[in-house]
């Protein structure tokens, strides 16, 4: 088996998940070439992922060290992004297999009727094998404790999503949806306990601000590509460099952030056929039962309200990680993906300007910590499977950890990271029970659902018999 995922490994994640989901489009019936052309795309995004990355690391390590010393900050996690942290994920051991292997769960847990969730955003699945990964490492190359790392995961965000599912279906009036990225189900947590604390605050619901009218007003400002070109260049200039060197590392960033989205869309032209042909099986497998279909939170983050604080977040967040005490990341690459924060918050805060950006503030606050806690296990991964694959978009930089906000920052990801790899016996065992227990509690709210909906078709049956015409 070591041998096996060895060479699995040595193939990377640009050689290795194009066969992957080949042979999944192949299993739910789609045509060779089909299966084959959509593979090839997640194949194509992951080479270029690697490029902007390389980008990155290659261009914004020396003048981030010329800061550390110039204003003797201890910034030692370079953001390496979820370019980084994906490659990762999918070129180890845990990654290898965790697409068939949760797949396998979500249908035990769907016959079992603990979700209603069938989770179809494979791409996403990364995160499930960027904690297992880490967990993996860091416990001494145990594939037991990684897989269960992972799982655990997978099983909360499927729960998690069916108990969301309702809000966000009716907020952005997508019909069947559901989110099960852990990312964004992460931020629920903050949400409910923030959004409790303001409405207590006497008015506080009369201050909101126009989100359209406020994303019309940023303009040009609003674009990605501005803003890299923007916070690069302020990079430049703080680290005194000189003009030339200004000039391009803005350009260099508006490149990164301008580039991610457009590589992201190679992966999603690659998933979408999958995705379209897993609704048809769906379909045809759970007819008349409430299903949702879990989808990329990617469908919603154009939302005016997540474009107003992302672009007020960005200069807050960099300013809060030079500031925040016991804080070693400085975030870059991962500014592409703060409008992931708000897909499943917005629902419980109304859309509300400023409940959402406080909110998001305070989980960045302590997604900073969490971060740098992580990054020398993230490290120990990515250096292992950069060895192995001498993949560009896994190399750290000299001198400093690996970071990145998104799946690292995450409250999810790293409870279970602590409680797998530092409190040995007892968090597991406390994972499984809170895993259980979420669960069953699941269960009994779909039985109750089904209940109720088989009595209300059950009386508008015998309601139209009674109403039939007679016939002697």
């Amino acid at each position: 088996m070591e041998q096996v995922f060895s060479y699995i490994i040595g193939l990377g994640a640009s050689v290795m998940m194009p066969i992957i989901f080949t042979i999944i489009g192949l299993c739910i019936g789609m045509k060779f070439s089909k299966a084959l052309l959509s593979g090839l795309y997640v194949g194509v995004g992951f080479v270029g992922l690697g490029i902007v990355t390389a980008l990155l690391t290659k261009n914004f390590s020396d003048p981030l060290t010329l800061m550390s010393q110039i204003y003797h900050l201890k910034l030692k996690v370079f953001d390496m992004g979820w370019p980084a942290a994906a490659s990762v994920a999918y070129s180890t051991a845990v990654g290898a297999l965790i697409i068939p292997i949760c797949l396998g769960i979500n249908f035990l847990m769907l016959i079992t009727k603990t979700t209603r969730t069938v989770n179809i955003d494979l791409w996403n699945y990364w995160h499930f094998a960027f904690i297992g990964s880490v967990a993996y490492f860091c416990m001494h190359e145990s594939l037991a404790w990684g897989y269960f790392a992972a799982i655990v995961c997978y099983m909360i965000t499927l729960v998690m999503a069916d108990l969301t599912a309702d809000r966000f279906q009716k907020y952005y009036h997508l019909e069947g949806i559901s989110i099960p990225q852990p990312f964004c189900q992460s931020f629920l947590p903050f949400t409910l306990a923030i959004d409790w604390l303001l409405d207590k605050i006497p008015g506080f619901d009369k201050l909101d601000i126009d989100a359209e009218g406020m994303k019309k007003k940023f303009g040009v400002l609003g674009e990605p590509l501005v803003l890299g070109v923007i916070v690069g260049a302020l990079i430049g200039i703080v680290a005194r460099m000189d003009i030339k060197k200004i000039l391009f590392l803005g350009i260099t960033m508006g490149a990164v952030m301008e580039l991610i989205p457009r590589i992201t869309k190679l992966f999603i032209d690659g998933l979408m056929p999958i995705s379209d042909k897993t609704k048809e099986v769906v379909a045809r497998r759970f007819h008349g039962k409430t299903i949702h279909i879990g989808m990329s939170p990617a469908l919603v983050i154009g939302h005016p309200t997540a474009l107003v604080c992302t672009l007020l977040l960005i200069p807050t967040y960099l300013i809060l990680s030079i500031v925040l005490p016991g804080n070693q990341f400085l975030p870059l690459a991962s500014l592409a993906g703060l409008f992931y924060l708000f897909p499943v918050m917005l629902p419980y805060t109304k859309g509300n300007v400023l409940k959402s950006y406080l909110v998001s503030l305070v989980a960045l606050l302590f997604g900073l910590w969490f971060v740098t806690d992580m990054a020398p296990d993230f490290t120990m991964a990515a250096n292992s499977v950069f060895k192995a694959t001498q993949d560009p978009a896994t190399s750290v930089p000299q001198g400093f950890f690996a970071g990145s906000m998104d799946f690292a920052s995450s409250l999810i990801g790293w409870v279970i990271y602590k409680l797998t790899c530092y409190v040995k016996y007892i968090g597991p065992a406390v994972l499984v029970v809170v895993v259980l227990a979420m669960m069953w509690y699941n269960r009994r709210r779909i039985l109750k659902d089904e209940k109720a909906a088989a009595a209300l078709l059950d009386a508008e049956s015998k309601g139209g018999d009674s109403h039939a015409p007679q016939t002697k």
